[in-house]
């Protein structure tokens, strides 16, 4: 793969230590699979890939990974053979596998340097935030990216000061009423928008997964 603009934007020293590090996603729908692509066409040689979810029509309206030909196949290996075919080099490991407190010691989260969290249940998001905090790898969360459609309301906050997000709110009841409050501070892709409508769509989703990914490149 010829890496000559990104070399030229970001420098030799800092590309090679962006291939260097070990990064786990969890979660390949709407804003993880934009997430995934990005680090691997910014140069992220070192990418796990968790969902245990398969692809579905609903899915085609926001998520990268969504065809019309791969419905019913699963998404973390549809999204593994993708970021191949963008660069065959990379080291694109997939996890078909739901995280929960039951299967969080499978993934050994202390081994990666990065942790980009972009679950969408409550109860399998707080664990994770538990768990990833307690590593020395930099945590990334996702808020919630549904029932919103203006992408310049998109910004970037540590957890605590994420205000007028549902789901930050439920996280933070959740975690407070179990005692799995993070050991540590965490950046979370968020947005105080919410309409009065539900549903998502991709310009949102692409956004929440490209911050993400240049949390990571920067």
């Amino acid at each position: 793969m010829d890496w000559t603009r990104t070399i030229q934007l970001l420098g030799q020293e800092r590309f090679e230590q962006l291939q260097q590090q070990r990064v786990i996603l969890f979660g390949v729908g709407g804003v993880g699979g934009w997430c995934a692509e990005a680090l691997v066409r910014s140069g992220v040689q070192h990418l796990t890939i968790v969902d245990f979810d398969t692809i579905n029509a609903s899915n085609l309206n926001r998520q990268i990974v969504a065809t019309d030909a791969n419905i019913g196949q699963s998404k973390v290996e549809e999204m593994r053979q993708r970021l191949l075919s963008i660069n065959p080099q990379a080291d694109i490991v997939a996890i078909n596998q739901r995280y929960t407190a039951e299967t969080s010691a499978n993934f050994q989260l202390s081994t990666f340097d990065y942790i980009i969290d972009a679950i969408d249940s409550v109860e399998d998001k707080v664990q994770l935030i538990y768990e990833a905090t307690q590593t020395d790898a930099v945590l990334l969360s996702s808020m919630g990216a549904g029932r919103k459609t203006d992408t310049e309301q998109i910004r970037v906050s540590e957890f605590w000061k994420v205000t007028g997000c549902p789901l930050a709110r439920a996280l933070r009841n959740k975690m407070k009423k179990e005692g799995l409050l993070p050991h540590k501070k965490f950046q979370c892709v968020w947005s105080p928008e919410l309409s009065a409508d539900s549903g998502t769509i991709a310009p949102i989703v692409g956004v929440f997964g490209m911050k993400l990914a240049g949390l990571v490149v920067s």
